[in-house]
């Protein structure tokens, strides 16, 4: 790309999101509170969509740097086309639980007795997963499964699905039907205003 101010050759624009420049306007400033809300109160499922460039991805960096001020133990997962196997070694990869297994039965054994271990010293855990519109419903109900690890009173673990709208149109399939009830905070994220802009 030809740069016409300098005169000089340079690489096409690579925007990388970078929480510190987070321009909360008021959707933002909700989606970030619902977000924070359904973690600290241990609501199971929470649902984050927007159009590309709407700011998911900057808002849940910014989420994770909000929850490390709080005792929450967060696994991000930026690319979920992974087979249901992968998924659950990359979950316990980012939570840093040495796997001794290779089936699912063995994995989701080890994040259950981590995530009692937290609960146990009061700490909350959450997964994030971006780009959740590339989920296929096998892997959706995967992680709907991984939502029974609880204790009677207590989700052990908070799991937040960021993605583009169809998202919502996956989530509306039939055999997803137990997963769509179980979202209980829903968000989506409209574009700035023009005033704001």
């Amino acid at each position: 790309m030809y740069n016409k101010f300098f005169g000089l050759a340079e690489a096409p624009f690579n925007i990388t999101p970078d929480s510190r420049f987070l321009f909360l306007s008021d959707r933002h400033r909700e989606a970030l509170s619902a977000l924070l809300y359904g973690i600290q109160e241990r609501k199971g499922f929470i649902l984050l969509t927007g159009e590309i460039g709407s700011g998911k991805t900057m808002l849940s960096r910014a989420l994770v740097n909000d929850l490390k001020n709080e005792d929450v133990r967060v696994a991000v997962i930026l690319n979920p086309v992974l087979s249901e196997l992968e998924l659950l070694k990359a979950i316990n990869d980012e939570f840093e639980i040495p796997s001794y297994y290779n089936t699912k039965k063995g994995l989701i054994d080890e994040l259950n007795r981590f995530l009692i271990a937290e609960n146990q010293r009061g700490a909350n855990v959450a997964i994030l997963i971006d780009e959740a519109q590339n989920l296929t419903p096998e892997l959706l109900e995967q992680i709907r499964m991984l939502s029974n690890l609880e204790t009677e009173s207590a989700k052990l673990l908070q799991i937040v699905l960021i993605g583009q709208p169809e998202l919502n149109e996956t989530m509306r399939l039939p055999g997803l039907t137990q997963l769509n009830q179980r979202v209980t905070v829903r968000y989506h994220i409209t574009p700035l205003t023009r005033e704001e802009m």
